[in-house]
C-alpha cells in the first residue's frame, strides 16, 4: 500500500492536519507525518521537529529560545531540504501533501521541487490564486486555492481538504503507463518565429526514433529545459531558439535567468545549439514599452506582447554571452549559424531583416567561443529552411551515436 507523506505545522494546524490524515488512512492509504512546527504537535508525528532541525545543523530548542520566525523557518526549510530526498529514496513514501498560508507554503515547497519529476505534490495554500512561481520554480508541485485561511475545519476547508485527499490518491493509484517503451529523450527550444525550423526537426527525429519534448522559449520554458536536463534523463538537446538570453541582456519579460544554456554544457550531454530570435527583445503591451526603445524598430505580435528589433550592440553582446556558455562545454557539441536569417521576421524583403545586426551576433560568436570541443558552422539558408532543420537533426544525432 502507498503512503503519502504529510509535511506541516502540527503545533498550529494538527487539527487539520489530523483531519486529512484520518481521511487517508479510512481510504486504505498509509502516512507519514513530518512535524515542522517550532513548538510541539497537537499530535505524536511520525518524524518530529527535532530531527528537521538537526538535519540543518541546529537545536530545536535554539529555535524555540530564539522567538525568530524567520530563522525558524530558514532552519526547518534547510532541514526539510536535507531529509525529504533521502527518505524518498528510501521509498518510505509515494507522494507529499502539505497546508499552509504564506508561511508554511515557503517553508514546505523547497523541499518538494527537490522531488523527481511525477512524483504526486500538492501544496493547498492561502497563496495559490495569486503568482506561484516563487513556490513551484520548475518543478510540477499541484498549488491547490485553499479558498479560506487554513484554521479549522468548517463546511469550505473540509471539501477543499477533501477535494486535496482524493486528487493525491487519485495520482497515485491511476499512474502514466502510456509509453511502455522508453525511447531516447530530446529536448528542443521553439518560439514562434522558429516553428517551421523545430516542427521540421522533431518530424525527423521521431522518425528516427527519439522522443523529443519541445520547451517554449518564454522564460519559464527555459528554466523547466535546464531542470530537466539537470535531472539526468535528457539524451540530446536542440537549443535552436536562444532568444531568452536577448531578453535578459536587454530586460525583456521572457528572460531565463543567467543559467541559460548551462545545463547541457556542465553535464557533458549532446547539443546542437543556434541563435533563433535572437533579433527579437519581448515586452508586454505597447504601453509598458520601456523609454530607451522608444523609437526603435516595433512589431506587435499582439496586443500583450510587443517585439523591439535588437540591434547590432545588443547582439554583441548576445554573442559575448552564449559564447561564454558554450565555452563550458565538457564534450562536444555543435553551433549552427543561418546566414540568411534567424527568424520568421528576420529575412531578406522584410523590414526587420537585419542582415548586419546578424553578421555582428555571428562575429561576437566566433571571437569568443574558444573551446575546441564547439564546433562552428555557418549554413548559408534561412533558419526556417527545411534542410537547415534536417542538418540540425542529424548533426544531434550524430553527437548523441558517439
Amino acid at each position: 500500500m502507498k503512503t503519502i507523506a504529510l509535511i506541516g505545522t502540527f503545533d498550529t494546524k494538527g487539527e487539520e492536519y489530523l483531519y486529512i490524515k484520518n481521511k487517508i488512512e479510512n481510504l486504505g492509504f498509509h502516512t507519514l507525518t513530518i512535524h515542522v512546527g517550532v513548538f510541539e504537535a497537537t499530535f505524536t508525528p511520525d518524524i518530529n521537529h527535532d530531527s528537521v532541525a538537526l538535519m540543518a545543523d541546529h537545536m530545536i530548542e535554539e529555535l524555540q529560545e530564539a522567538k525568530d520566525r524567520g530563522m525558524a523557518m530558514d532552519v526547518l526549510s534547510r532541514g526539510l531540504c536535507e531529509m525529504i530526498p533521502k527518505l524518498f529514496e528510501e521509498k518510505l513514501f509515494d507522494g507529499v501533501l502539505a497546508l499552509g498560508g504564506s508561511g508554511g507554503t515557503s517553508l514546505i515547497t523547497p523541499c518538494m521541487r527537490m522531488l523527481p519529476l511525477g512524483i504526486p505534490k500538492i501544496m493547498v495554500s492561502t497563496m495559490a490564486a495569486g503568482d506561484v512561481a516563487r513556490y513551484v520554480g520548475t518543478s510540477d508541485i499541484l498549488m491547490m486555492p485553499s479558498i479560506v485561511d487554513i484554521a479549522g475545519i468548517n463546511r469550505i476547508s473540509s471539501q477543499v481538504f477533501t477535494h486535496a485527499v482524493h486528487a493525491m490518491i487519485g495520482m497515485l493509484e491511476h499512474e502514466n503507463t502510456d509509453l511502455k517503451v522508453k525511447k531516447p529523450l530530446v529536448v528542443a527550444t521553439m518560439y514562434g518565429v522558429t516553428t517551421p525550423c523545430v516542427m521540421k526537426a522533431k518530424e525527423y527525429l521521431e522518425e528516427q526514433g527519439y522522443e523529443v519534448i519541445i520547451f517554449h522559449a518564454s522564460g519559464t520554458g527555459g528554466r523547466m529545459m535546464e531542470s530537466l536536463i539537470h535531472s539526468g534523463i535528457v539524451d540530446g538537446v536542440l537549443d535552436l531558439t536562444t532568444t531568452e538570453w536577448i531578453d535578459e541582456i536587454c530586460g525583456g519579460i521572457m528572460a531565463a535567468g543567467p543559467d541559460r544554456l548551462n545545463a547541457a554544457s556542465l553535464n557533458g550531454i549532446p547539443q546542437v545549439v543556434s541563435v533563433g530570435a535572437a533579433d527579437l527583445i519581448t515586452f508586454g503591451s505597447r504601453e509598458t514599452l520601456p523609454k530607451e526603445f522608444e523609437g526603435r524598430l516595433v512589431y506587435m505580435h499582439n496586443p500583450a506582447i510587443t517585439v523591439v528589433r535588437s540591434n547590432i550592440e545588443e547582439n554583441i553582446t548576445f554573442g559575448i554571452k552564449v559564447g561564454e556558455k558554450l565555452n563550458q562545454c565538457i564534450s562536444p557539441a555543435i553551433l549552427l549559424l543561418p546566414t540568411q536569417g534567424i527568424s520568421m521576421n528576420d529575412k531578406e524583403g522584410s523590414k526587420y531583416y537585419g542582415p548586419e545586426e546578424d553578421r555582428a551576433l555571428f562575429l561576437s560568436l566566433k571571437e569568443v567561443i574558444s573551446n575546441p570541443l564547439v564546433e562552428i558552422m555557418e549554413v548559408d539558408v534561412h533558419i526556417n529552411d527545411p534542410s537547415f532543420a534536417l542538418l540540425a537533426a542529424k548533426k544531434l544525432i550524430s553527437l548523441m551515436e558517439k
